[in-house]
Formats: C-alpha cells, sequence, structure tokens
C-alpha cells in the first residue's frame, strides 16, 4: 500500500528548479541536524543540510556538553580536543545557584564549582564534560561536517515534502536567489525545532505541559567586580520582588546574559522591554543599583515542555526539540539533540549500506522516545523546584540520580536481545555497571600495544565483539558471521591483543573467561552470552541477523 504525506508549507515562489538525489536530507542546522550530518559523512553516507538562516547561531543558548553526548561525537577526528580547547579558553569550574540577586549573601547552591564535584565520573566514562556556548558548538560541527564531505545549504528553506513508500521528494528554496531544487532522499531528518513544521504537517501530535512562557535574553557589559570569579561560569537562577529569570557569565561569548521571564497571558511582550527597562532589570539582577551597563543585544525565546508521540513517520525521523522540547533548567537539552542525532546517523548508515533491515529503524523511535521522555521531564521538574511553591502545582519530581539519566539510561527494542527477567528498567547506576544488553558497555581501562586505551575506544565505527580470555572460539566465529552478513564487525581477545591488568572487564561486562558481548556502534550491549556455546557461528548468524532486522 502506498503511503502519501504532503506538506505544504510557505514557499518562496519564482526561481528555477533542479532535481537532485541524496540519500538523507536533513532539515535544521541547530544540534541536532549538525550532528547528524557530521557523523553521516564521517561514516560515508552523502547527506544534504537545508537551514533556513544565513548561518548557525550566534547566541550563546544552550552551555555545556554532557559525558554521553561527547562519546558519540568524539569519532569525529578533532571534535573532542576542539571541545576541550574551548572550554580550557573558558574556565575551570561552574557556579549553579537559586537567589534573588547575583549580590544575594545567601544562595542555595546547587553546584559549588569545586573540582572533586564529579571525580568519580573518571571511573565511568575516559571522557571530560566540557563547557562551551551553543554557537561555538555549532561553529566546531558545521567546519567538520563540511570538511568531511557533507553540504550544508544556509539561506535555504523547506517548501514542501512528499512521502512515499520508497522515500521522500523535498522542495527546497534558496531565500537570496529564490532558485528551488527538488531533492528525493532515502531518509528526511527533521531538526527544525520546537515548533518543526515538518511534524505538525505530518500530523504527528504532542503531549507534555506545552508552552511554560516566554523570556527576553539581553546580552550586556559591566563591571560585575568580585560577584563573578575569573575562569568560572556562573548560573543564577533569580526569583525577586520584580521578576523571575537567570543570569549566566562567563561562557566565552565575552558579555554576559541576563533571561527575564514575561507572560504573554497578561499581556507582556518583548516589546515591553525597552533599552531603559534592560538596564534596570540588570541592575536588579546584579544587586548593583548604580552599576554602569552596555546592552549589546536582545531577543526572546518560547519556553515549552512538548513531547512528540512518535519519533518516526515512514521515512521521516524527528531529532531534537522536533521530538522532546524541554525547559533549559538542568542543562540537558542540548545534549539530548547532540545525541538523537548522533544515534539516527549510525543507524541510517546500516540501513542505507544493507548491513541492517528496513525494519531496523524501528529502534529509533523505540530506544530513543522514553529517554527524550524522561529527560524532558527531568528538567521539567528542575524548572519546579526553582519556581515559588505556589506554582509547582503538577511539576514532577525531580529524579534521584540525576548522573543515572545522563549516562546510565538504558534501550529497550529489537535491536536488543534481552536477558531472561531483565526488569525492563530505564535507568541503572554508571557507578556499578551491569553490562547486560541495553545498557551502555562500561568503561574499563585495558592496554594495547603496552599503551592504557579504554573500552569506548574500540567503539563508534562498527559492531564490535569482546571475548573473555578463553574466547578464541567467539572471535573466529565473529570473522564468519561478519564475512557472511556482510557486517562491519570487528572482534578483540580480553588477554589475547587487549590486556585487562587490573581484571575488571569480566565482572562489569558480566561474563565469564569464555563468554562474550556484541556491543552496538553507538556503544550499548546488544547482546551476550556468559559462557561459550557449542555453535558460536551459528549463535552469532542467529543474533546478528536479529538484531540488525535481517530477517
Amino acid at each position: 500500500m502506498r503511503e502519501t504525506h504532503s506538506d505544504n508549507l510557505a514557499g518562496t515562489g519564482g526561481g528555477t528548479r533542479r532535481e537532485e538525489r541524496v540519500p538523507v536530507l536533513v532539515v535544521g542546522a541547530g544540534y541536532a541536524g549538525l550532528s547528524a550530518a557530521a557523523l553521516l559523512a564521517w561514516r560515508g553516507v552523502p547527506v544534504t543540510l537545508v537551514e533556513r538562516h544565513v548561518s548557525t547561531s550566534v547566541q550563546p543558548k544552550a552551555f555545556g556538553v554532557n559525558w554521553r553526548a561527547l562519546e558519540l561525537l568524539r569519532p569525529v577526528p578533532g571534535v573532542e580536543e576542539s571541545l576541550g580547547q574551548i572550554w580550557e579558553g573558558i574556565g575551570d569550574g561552574m557556579r549553579i545557584a537559586i537567589a534573588s540577586s547575583l549580590s544575594d549573601p545567601e544562595p542555595n547552591m546547587i553546584v559549588d564549582g569545586r573540582q572533586d564535584d564529579f571525580g568519580f565520573m573518571t571511573e565511568i566514562t575516559p571522557v571530560a564534560s566540557v563547557g562551551a556556548p551553543q554557537s561555538r558548538v555549532e561553529e566546531l560541527l558545521r567546519d567538520r561536517a563540511e570538511k568531511l564531505g557533507a553540504d550544508l545549504r544556509f539561506s535555504t528553506e523547506l517548501v514542501s515534502l512528499e512521502q512515499d513508500a520508497d522515500g521522500v521528494t523535498a522542495l527546497v528554496a534558496d531565500r537570496v536567489t529564490g532558485e528551488e531544487t527538488s531533492v528525493r532522499a532515502d531518509y528526511l531528518v527533521a531538526a527544525d525545532g520546537y515548533r518543526s513544521p515538518v511534524r505538525d504537517r505530518l500530523g504527528i501530535p504532542t503531549t507534555g505541559k506545552g508552552d511554560l512562557g516566554h523570556a527576553c535574553v539581553i546580552m550586556f557589559d559591566a563591571d560585575l567586580g568580585d560577584l563573578v570569579r575569573d575562569r568560572e561560569v556562573t548560573l543564577w537562577y533569580l526569583r525577586n520582588e520584580t521578576f523571575t529569570g537567570a543570569i549566566v557569565t562567563g561562557t566565552g561569548v565575552d558579555s554576559h546574559v541576563l533571561s527575564v521571564n514575561y507572560d504573554l497571558g497578561a499581556g507582556e511582550s518583548e516589546a515591553d522591554f525597552t533599552e531603559e527597562r534592560c538596564r534596570d532589570l540588570v541592575r536588579i539582577a546584579t544587586g548593583l543599583p548604580a552599576l554602569d551597563v552596555r546592552l549589546l543585544d536582545r531577543t526572546s525565546y518560547g519556553m515549552a515542555h512538548i513531547l512528540a508521540a512518535r519519533y518516526r513517520q515512514g521515512r521521516v525521523f524527528l531529532a531534537g526539540d522536533a521530538a522532546h522540547t524541554m525547559p533549559p533548567t538542568g542543562g540537558q537539552g542540548g545534549s539530548a539533540a547532540l545525541q538523537d542525532g548522533c544515534d539516527l546517523a549510525w543507524r541510517l548508515w546500516l540501513v542505507i549500506s544493507g548491513q541492517a533491515g528496513a525494519g531496523f529503524l524501528d529502534s529509533y523511535d523505540a530506544e530513543r522516545r522514553p529517554i527524550g521522555e524522561l529527560t524532558a521531564d527531568a528538567q521539567l521538574a528542575n524548572l519546579g523546584v526553582r519556581m515559588p511553591p505556589a506554582m509547582r502545582v503538577g511539576y514532577p519530581e525531580p529524579l534521584d540520580d540525576p548522573i543515572a539519566a545522563i549516562i546510565g539510561y538504558r534501550y529497550h527494542s529489537a535491536a536488543i536481545l534481552a536477558e531472561t527477567g531483565d526488569d525492563g528498567s530505564l535507568l541503572e547506576d554508571p557507578r556499578d555497571p551491569t553490562g547486560r544488553p541495553g545498557s551502555r558497555a562500561p568503561h574499563v581501562v585495558l592496554r594495547r600495544d603496552d599503551r592504557p586505551i579504554s573500552t569506548l575506544d574500540l567503539f563508534g565505527s562498527g559492531f564490535v565483539l569482546l571475548a573473555g580470555p578463553r574466547g578464541e572460539a567467539w572471535t573466529r566465529a565473529a570473522q564468519v558471521a561478519a564475512d557472511w552478513l556482510g557486517v562491519r564487525l570487528t572482534s578483540y581477545r580480553i588477554g589475547g591483543e587487549l590486556e585487562d591488568p587490573a581484571g575488571a572487564w569480566q565482572g562489569r561486562y558480566g561474563v565469564g573467561g569464555d563468554g562474550a558481548v556484541l556491543v552496538r556502534p553507538d556503544g550499548y550491549v546488544a547482546w551476550r552470552a556468559s559462557e561459550a556455546v557449542a555453535d558460536p557461528e551459528d549463535v552469532l548468524d542467529r543474533v546478528l541477523t536479529a538484531v540488525l532486522a535481517r530477517s
């Protein structure tokens, strides 16, 4: 049965029309779109991205890239190092608090900036969480994607799209010249923001609290003296008699940012924020009535909690804010969008390259949507905590362990062969990993060629089979299965070419000396055998066939 969806977005009209063909078309050059384009290009998949704005964002927006997002980005050459350099140029720590102003003598500290706050993370991951404004990160991802061969077209908007059983036909237009191009793609990634015209036109319903308010963002320069510290990011959530909002300093954008919430329903608008009022608001926010304030820029944004009911419709996939819009409280929205883009890239690559069946792509919605909703709800709970008590009614409670939601979340889908008795949990403590299918493969420091290497350094470019010291039969079977199925699969024997000096691998991965674990390109355990089996070639053939939807 042929299924067709028509998306009649406003077009530019006029101009000539060309026709093009590409495996993947991405709409939107935010975090989700750029990460998808960069990781697809790195994997050798031709990709075209269209963005209606003239360039990536110049606003700092989201600050920071969390550990899990960086684990997924690090296979792209130079990304991890460049992000680390950005953070080194900005600061050494971060303070977060709830207060009436930046001068509040008794702020309610959430993060106090000590270097050992997250020292335990070195036992969980080889990467470091980095602080960087979204504008700098987008700049970096754009540069890497283009150098890898991605076709990024700015000042270009999606005019219309039609979908059938074999692909998507999109009409895009250059907003400067008016030239129109018909792009035929196998798949389309809708990373077009929280209002997502693609999502709306496809009729994908949403849930959540919806719009939560609006804020005016004021970028300014002023001498804040000893209220802020050198080489430290300061984020104060503000509650006082005049307004609620937030002030951020030290993010590496050569200015400070004040966000002030306003209520459209009460007749307020961005127009109410005159230059004089903005200066007064900055003085209230800092607690310095005589402060000399130089305004640099003003903009506004809507804050919302919107959850798409599905992340896939036919050959169109939602990512980032189009899939899960969340309040900024907690700082995980940007990293969640980065993870969506990276996640789609490896799944699309497997199908387009013929390694996986088309049904494999159903795992994107099955796995990412529960985590997107969990993350959005956690951010909403954080917002409730920062609000006056009378306004918190109907808000969820904060998570007991935010770290588990950042790097300990679990997946459940047909691309994971769960073990008998699996409890179906969405979270596990990453400090005490289980190595069970559906969980992130644990970080263990090994040695190769007399140099330390993390197990995570082995993942990213394809499937990986890790076998115990007596697992030679598994590594031989892996090569046979890979050749037979045409799957990129690399095998290693712990205790062979990879040494385990601390003897930690078996315990963390939950297998014996003759067991084995199959890890996906995203670093998640797809299957494991605790011990040897009679016919490992047959077992691995059946495992890969099931995981990759090849049957």
